[in-house]
């Protein structure tokens, strides 16, 4: 029987009247790339916390590879954890940082080396082995956090935000680099993240945390395309939420809809009707012109208002600011509008 990497089993944590986690059920299969998103205080950073045993949990149990771990200190976990501050020894080369983990184990100095090298080719640093962390790049201190973490082979690596520090340009590159070291190393990664761009680059399934449970656990496509409550519509990218007057107005029905803003198009008297569309007539509020695409602020009949993104492939910023005040039909898919909860 091939046990999950982590299994969560009613899990809670709470600070006196605070539920930080709340009666969390979660599995994470072995060697995914898996997230953990949320805004703040959401309770993701108290789950990786209780799974690498920095804290312990109110109620309930987590298992590791099937073995019960709720109750044993870190160092008895076969995990590891790099940190968004990367927690790297000043006074120390970046050999001896990558090489700490061995050193503690007692692993014979020709091994480590060996082992060392290895570790610095994987993330791209061959040839900075004598170098301190002040004579690295923050991005170059991330990747040495990474290979220390990884030396000893652990069967679950944790990441606690660690892309954080770094500016736009890096954290993207980085998230490539950190999806591509997971593939080739095999092990679990344990990501968590308040950013849905990180999120839905890298990860094979994303947990949506709330207030101190889970709203959704999925794909990235299923989270984003198919929202199941509307705080995951909210948090995760741009969506629009149809409802009162507008939906019933839309659909005949009562309830909440989501629909991308990506999936509305402008649709003109000219576009014939299709049983598979669904149409809207609204007022465009206004138009923001950002070069490579359009954000409208279109409001419906029943009182929405709509985000609309289209690209300008053929439009000017002249064009499309034309259409400011004036009144318009917007078209979409009905696979593309979800019906979500409260």
């Amino acid at each position: 029987m091939t046990h999950p990497a982590i299994r969560f089993e009613k899990v809670s944590r709470h600070f006196g009247d605070i539920k930080a986690v709340d009666a969390v059920d979660l599995e994470i299969k072995d060697g995914e790339f898996f997230s953990m998103l949320g805004p703040s205080g959401s309770g993701k950073t108290t789950c990786l916390r209780m799974i690498a045993g920095f804290d312990r949990p109110t109620a309930g149990s987590i298992f590791l590879y099937g073995q019960e771990v709720s109750t044993l200190p870190p160092f008895e976990r076969d995990v590891n954890t790099v940190f968004q501050d990367y927690a790297l020894f000043p006074h120390m080369n970046v050999g001896a940082n990558v090489a700490y983990g061995l050193m503690i184990k007692g692993v014979a100095k020709e091994e480590r080396k060996k082992r060392v090298d290895e570790m610095l080719d994987l993330v791209q640093l061959r040839g900075f082995a004598d170098r301190k962390p002040s004579q690295l790049s923050g991005g170059q201190r991330q990747r040495v956090a990474l290979a220390r973490a990884l030396i000893n082979h652990p069967k679950v690596l944790l990441l606690d935000e660690p892309l954080g520090a770094l500016d736009l340009k890096l954290r993207q590159q980085m998230q490539i680099e950190l999806k591509s070291i997971q593939q080739r190393v095999g092990i679990t990664f344990i990501f968590v993240t308040h950013d849905q761009e990180e999120a839905l680059t890298m990860s094979d399934r994303i947990a949506v945390f709330n207030q101190g449970k889970i709203e959704q656990i999925g794909t990235p496509s299923d989270v984003y395309e198919r929202p199941a409550t509307s705080f995951v519509a909210g948090f995760v990218g741009t969506s629009n939420l149809i409802h009162g007057a507008s939906a019933k107005r839309i659909t005949g029905e009562e309830g909440t809809y989501s629909v991308r803003p990506e999936k509305i198009r402008l649709a003109y008297a000219a576009d014939s009707f299709s049983p598979k569309m669904i149409y809207a007539n609204g007022t465009v509020r206004d138009v923001i012109y950002l070069g490579l695409y359009t954000r409208y602020l279109v409001e419906i009949e029943g009182g929405d208002t709509l985000v609309i993104i289209e690209q300008n492939l053929r439009s000017t910023s002249m064009d499309v600011l034309k259409l400011r005040g004036q009144s318009v039909r917007l078209s979409w898919e009905k696979d593309h509008m979800t019906k979500v909860g409260g």
